[in-house]
C-alpha cells in the first residue's frame, strides 16, 4: 500500500509540470532590483510558458492618447556613479495580463520565457535614448505602461565583458499628462 502511494505521488508530480521556483521576498525596490538580477542569473535556463494572449484585453486599449513619458535611462555603479544608456531602443508596454505575467517571471523571478506572441507588438509604442541617456514617448493614451531599456556595461560595472543591464519601471497617465522618471537600477 506504500509502495502504490509513493507511486502514485512521484507520477502525479513528474505528470504536474512544476518547476522548483525559490521564492523572492523584498522590503526596498532596490533589493527587488539586485534579486531580479540575482534571479535573472540562477535561472536563466529555465523557461515558462506564457499565458495565452488576451486580445480581448488589448482590444480594450485606447489606441490614442495626449500624454507624454520621458526620462533618463541609467544605471549606477557600485561607487555611485550614472552609466547612461546611450542610444538605447525604449519600450513602452501596456500593463496587461500577459505583460504582467513577463514582469513577474522574467524580470523579477529571473526566468526565461517563451516568444511573445507577434500580436503583442501592435501594441508597443519605441522609442530611443539620446547620448546623454534622456528619452520621451509622445502621444500616449491613458493607462499603465512598463517603460523597458537595456543599459550596456561592461568593465565600469566591474565585469568581465560587457553585459545588458535591463531596466523596467511601471508608470501611469491620464488625460494629457507629462510624466518624468529615471529610468534607473543599482548595479550591486
Amino acid at each position: 500500500m506504500i509502495l502504490k502511494t509513493i507511486t502514485t505521488l512521484s507520477a502525479l508530480i513528474l505528470l504536474s509540470g512544476c518547476i522548483h521556483r525559490d521564492l523572492i521576498i523584498s522590503n526596498s525596490a532596490n533589493s527587488q532590483e539586485q534579486s531580479a538580477q540575482e534571479a535573472n542569473d540562477e535561472h536563466a535556463n529555465t523557461t515558462i510558458p506564457r499565458v495565452p494572449f488576451p486580445q480581448s484585453e488589448y482590444n480594450n486599449l485606447q489606441k490614442s492618447g495626449k500624454s507624454t513619458v520621458k526620462g533618463k535611462i541609467y544605471i549606477t555603479d557600485t561607487d555611485g556613479n550614472n552609466i547612461y544608456g546611450k542610444g538605447t531602443r525604449l519600450y513602452l508596454n501596456p500593463v496587461t495580463s500577459y505583460s504582467r505575467q513577463w514582469y513577474n517571471e522574467s524580470y523579477v523571478g529571473g526566468y526565461k520565457m517563451e516568444k511573445a506572441d507577434k500580436r503583442l507588438f501592435n501594441y508597443l509604442k519605441f522609442t530611443t535614448s539620446n547620448k546623454k541617456g534622456n528619452f520621451a514617448f509622445f502621444g500616449i493614451p491613458s493607462g499603465s505602461y512598463y517603460v523597458i531599456g537595456v543599459v550596456k556595461c561592461g568593465s565600469e560595472c566591474g565585469y568581465d565583458r560587457k553585459k545588458n543591464i535591463r531596466v523596467v519601471q511601471e508608470v501611469t497617465v491620464d488625460g494629457s499628462d507629462i510624466v518624468s522618471i529615471d529610468l534607473s537600477r543599482r548595479v550591486e
